[in-house]
């Protein structure tokens, strides 16, 4: 899982993590928070790590944040997020209760399945080297924001 992002966005300059958890809720183990990364690297590494095992692996960009305020308004921002996400849920499951026409499902796939993904293959898992580079150019933008 990870952001779907414009082609311009400035986040895509932002250092990448990746944390990788349990797919299934009953495993009793904490996530393993990895990087940071570029972009691309995270997103083939975590693509690597997920396709042999079952495994769910989230990337998602670090927020360099320098104050108790920027952070304050990034969790606020989060929380608010997450209200509307659930108040959107409900509406939704609201909506399918009320829809008594399951003519769409039929065939056995929910209306959209058949498209196709709008999510990048990322390239191949990067090796240590272009990890390593990655890691030096993310420092060099850090220490150049500053």
């Amino acid at each position: 899982m990870t952001l779907e992002l414009p082609d311009d966005s400035p986040a895509h300059d932002l250092p990448w993590i990746i944390t990788v958890g349990p797919l299934d809720d009953d495993e009793d183990w904490e996530p393993v928070v990895c990087g940071p990364y570029e972009r691309p690297h995270a997103l083939a590494l975590a693509e690597a790590i997920v396709a042999d095992d079952e495994l769910m692996a989230v990337v998602e960009p670090l927020l360099p944040r320098v104050s108790v305020d920027e952070i304050r308004a990034e969790i606020a921002e989060a929380q608010r997020g997450a209200a509307e996400a659930l108040a959107a849920e409900d509406d939704f499951d609201d909506d399918l209760a009320d829809d008594e026409d399951e003519d769409a499902f039929e065939d056995g796939n929910p209306p959209g399945a058949g498209a196709a993904s709008s999510f990048p293959r990322p390239p191949h898992p990067p090796g240590p080297e272009e990890i390593r580079a990655g890691f030096a150019r993310i420092a060099a933008r850090l220490a150049s924001t500053a």
